[in-house]
Parts: structure tokens; sequence; C-alpha cells
């Protein structure tokens, strides 16, 4: 008998009881599509199809779960959920918080006093502040604007901690437009036939319920219109309460395609604060601020050195000193500028090159010694899974072109899908250090071709 043979009979066992626990209704919904994909100690990992099934089955049924399990006999006591597609745990039965709002889509290292201000941005940052320290008062909503990569994310993070930390009695729920836009349409999909009345119900409290909301790139409502009916309606319950709201999106509110005009005029209601790319000395900080959170000496004119010819954008900026502190650390030489030059003349003269996407696919192809109608198909094994993502970042990384196209060469997938790609594995060269090296390794290999 095979691994997956092992899940399925162990998890049949489970699943039987919990037939003839549940009603048919709910066994149907949310149990039967429930598949095993792994064992962990004494705890089985099940995939389910979407993080609103993860969230609502380990709120509501996580108890009737164990209970089968323990009645099962089977060696295995406990669960934990993850979504397909995903190697992420989004649920465990041992998690007695598992409907935190803020949860683990906080970055902790998100604060104001990490946020490097300077003339470009002394505004906004200002807005945000008095936000955090007087939410609902005298800026409400706030709307922060501005190019990709320029720490609209950052702020509002930054709202969020500042509140957990100096206001813990509040409710603060972050979150993303395309979170919200998922999570309404598992309520309207699950509600079908009227087999769960409750469940929009619980995702308008959710929203509406708060003291504070903050939405991250709220241009996603574009063409959405039951979406902007929704957000519409908790943004007036929400003001009617006089709770706080913020909104970032990449432009203001008048150029979000087809953003209804009472939308729009609620998001122009309040402060629309703009945040510019940084100015030479503001990068400068920058680079400073960021080498000091990985504990590495940055000297001064090698800060400026990076600082020229580095973009607008701050993730730009924090790449030129990755590649710098990488090179520093394979040749096992301090930081300089020469070093600095040196690490940095292979990727302009790589630009020279032309770097492709089919070049970076046909790299990541190699690497991981994959098919590459497999790489671009849509099969969500995990083997496949993150080398697409890693894919999708070293484009938006290496290539000067829009998400769109980079979306087109991926096999025709939507640019909010490399977004998620992009991020996913941004926060894992935090955390993971294989992903980390493999990176660098398929860099390596993209720019030397």
């Amino acid at each position: 008998m095979s691994e997956n043979e092992q899940y399925e009979f162990l998890w049949g066992r489970v699943r039987e009881i919990l037939r003839n626990t549940l009603s048919p209704i709910t066994y149907n919904t949310y149990i039967s599509k429930l598949v095993p994909a792994d064992v962990d100690g004494t705890k089985l990992v099940l995939k389910t199809d979407t993080e609103f099934f993860a969230n609502f089955i380990g709120k509501n049924l996580a108890d009737k779960m164990k209970e089968a399990f323990r009645k099962a006999d089977t060696g295995l006591t406990d669960f934990a959920l993850m979504v397909e597609g995903s190697d992420d745990i989004v649920f465990t039965s041992e998690e007695e918080d598992a409907d935190d709002e803020l949860g683990s889509s906080l970055d902790p290292k998100y604060t104001f006093e990490s946020f490097v201000a300077g003339k470009s941005n002394e505004f906004v940052f200002a807005a945000a502040k008095a936000v955090a320290k007087n939410p609902g008062a005298d800026i409400n909503p706030l709307y922060i604007y501005g190019a990709s990569g320029l720490g609209k994310t950052h702020l509002l993070q930054s709202i969020a901690n500042y509140l957990s930390l100096h206001k813990p009695g509040l409710r603060v729920l972050y979150t993303t437009c395309e979170k919200f836009i998922n999570e309404l349409i598992d309520s309207i999909y699950l509600n079908r036939g009227g087999n769960n009345r409750d469940l929009q119900a619980r995702f308008r409290s959710r929203y509406r319920g708060v003291d504070v909301l903050l939405i991250d790139d709220v241009q996603f409502l574009a063409k959405k219109q039951a979406v902007q009916e929704e957000l519409f309606h908790t943004f007036n319950a929400l003001q009617a309460e006089n709770k706080q709201i913020v909104l970032t999106s990449d432009v203001p509110p008048k150029e979000i395609a087809t953003l209804e005009e009472r939308l729009r005029t609620r998001f122009e209601g309040g402060l629309i604060a703009d945040i510019q790319p940084p100015d030479t000395e503001t990068k400068i900080a920058i680079l400073k601020q960021k080498a000091f959170e990985r504990k590495v000496i940055l000297p001064t004119d090698v800060a400026e050195f990076l600082a020229r010819d580095s973009g607008t954008d701050v993730r730009t900026l924090e790449g030129r000193l990755t590649k710098v502190i990488f090179a520093s650390k394979l040749h096992e030489k301090p930081i300089s500028t020469e070093l600095a030059a040196a690490a940095l003349n292979e990727a302009v003269s790589e630009e020279h090159e032309a770097v492709t996407a089919d070049k970076v696919i046909s790299s990541v192809c190699s690497f991981y010694k994959l098919d590459k109608e497999k790489l671009l198909g849509k099969s969500k094994k995990k083997e496949l899974v993150q080398p697409r993502q890693i894919c999708a970042y070293l484009m938006c990384e290496i290539l000067n072109i829009p998400l769109v196209s980079i979306g087109k060469a991926m096999g025709d997938r939507d640019h909010t899908t490399i977004i998620h790609s992009r991020d996913k594995v941004t926060n894992l060269l935090k955390i993971n250090d294989r992903v980390a090296k493999d990176v660098e390794d398929i860099r390596n290999i993209i720019l030397k071709q």
C-alpha cells in the first residue's frame, strides 16, 4: 500500500464516523471534499479548496472532527488544513485562536519605526501615524495611493501593528482586496440553495463589526460590481459608527476603472495622500535601515553608490542591496564600492543581453528538471507550485515588462496570480534559506547565460 493509499484508508475511517455524525448537507459541503495529503506525527494534514472552507471547518467543526479521530482509533488524534496549491497550513486543531482578526497576515517588521520617512513621503507617513493614534477621529477614511514598491503595505500594516500593541481592545481587521473578494465569493457560493443562510451574515459581521478596517490594493475593485456593492454597504455601516477605514491603491479613486460614483465619493470623502518615489537622501537612509535589519554594516559610500540609478521603487533598491550582501558572503569579502560595482556590473551587462521571459522559464525548468509544459500548466502538485512561483518572482525582479505580460508568458495567468506568487516568494526569502539559495542560484544561471 502506497503512502497516499494509507492516508486515504486512515481518513476513510474518520470520514465514516463524520458521515454518521453530521447532517448530510454539512458532510457533503465540507467533509466529503477534504483530501488527505500527509501525516505529521499524530496529525493528518487535509487539503481543501479555499481558505474560507478551511477557516469555516476550523471554527465550526473542529471539535466534532477531533472526536471522530479519537473514535476511529487509527493512532491519529489531530488534524491540520491546507489550501490546494499552497504549502502553508491554514488551520491546525491545536490552535486556540483560529479566528484572530489580524492572524499571521501581518509582518511584525512593518512598523512606523522601521519605515524611513523623507521629503517624498513625510506627509503620508504623518497621516498614517495620526490615524493609528486616534482612529475614527479627524482622518476618516484615509486613502493612500502610489506606485508599487513605495511602502503602502508597510504603512498599512504599521497602523495595524501599532493598534495591536497600544490599543489591544480595538477590533482591527487587515486584509487585501483580493482576499475580501474571495471571501465574498465563497460566502455567496456556499449559500446557494439556501443551505447555509448564515454564511453571508457572518461575512458581513466580520467586516462590519470591527473598529478599524484596513484594505490593501483596492484597485482590484475595477469591473467587479457585486464586490463594490458589498464594500459600499460595509463602508456606510462603519462610517455610521465612526469606525476607522484605511485603503491603499496604485491609483487615485478616479482612476479605478468602472468604480461606482457613490463609492468613489466615499473614498474621496476623507484624506487622499499619495506616496512619492524616494529622493537620493531617503534612498540612502532606507539602505542603511535595511542593512541594519539584516545585521550588516553598510558603509555610507556604498549606500550612495547603490542609491544611484536604482529606479524609483524600494523593492529595486532592496534587490540591489541583496545582491551586494550575497556577493560579500559568497566571496567572504567586506562590503565595499568595488565589491558592489562587481556584483551589479553583472546585472548591467546581463540587461544588455536582453533577458527574456523564455530564458527565465527555461532556467527554472533546467534547475528543477521540469518540463516547460508542466511548469506552465494547471497542475497544482507540490513539486510544481513553488518552482512556478519562483519563476514568476524572477520575472518580476529581472524583466522590465508589465505584470499582464508576465502572466501571459506564464501560461495565460491573471496578473493577480503573478502578484501573489511574487509576494509569496518575497516572504519565503526572509524565512526559508533553501528557497533563498534556489532563487539566487537560478538568478545566476539566468544572468550568466
